[in-house]
């Protein structure tokens, strides 16, 4: 098994940048295919951004390309979510998930049923 922890949220004002941390313990991270996804009160959780075990596939939202960057250190267990030009609707809590994949069947995930592994989540607030 992982275990996620979340970090690097916060209130913010509209227009500025998070970086969100993703740290894994318990076995090696490098395994896992990683996502990032989102959820307000009253909502579906929504994909926001994931990449692959090897970092060498990555796929983002319509609603944040350009914005928001997902990447990988290998050397540190952790995936980030850098996240730039912040917006009010950007508000949520954050949450990080883990699919074990074998190096073949490595991919980019986006949908919820297809992660094994969830964190607690991290709350970003994005003011006006």
């Amino acid at each position: 098994q992982v275990q996620l922890d979340e970090s690097g949220g916060g209130l913010v004002q509209a227009g500025g940048s998070l970086r969100l941390s993703c740290a894994a313990s318990g076995r090696t991270f490098s395994r896992y295919d990683v996502g990032w996804f989102r959820q307000v009160p009253g909502k579906e959780r929504e994909f926001v951004a994931a990449i692959s075990r090897s970092g060498g596939g990555t796929g983002h939202a319509d609603s944040v390309k350009g914005r928001f960057t997902i990447s990988r250190d290998h050397a540190r267990n952790t995936v980030y979510l850098q996240m730039n030009s912040l917006k009010p609707e950007d508000t949520a809590v954050y949450y990080c998930a883990a699919a074990d994949s074998a190096l073949f069947n490595s991919r980019v995930r986006f949908t919820i049923t297809e992660y094994d592994y969830w964190g607690r989540g991290t709350q970003v607030t994005v003011s006006s």
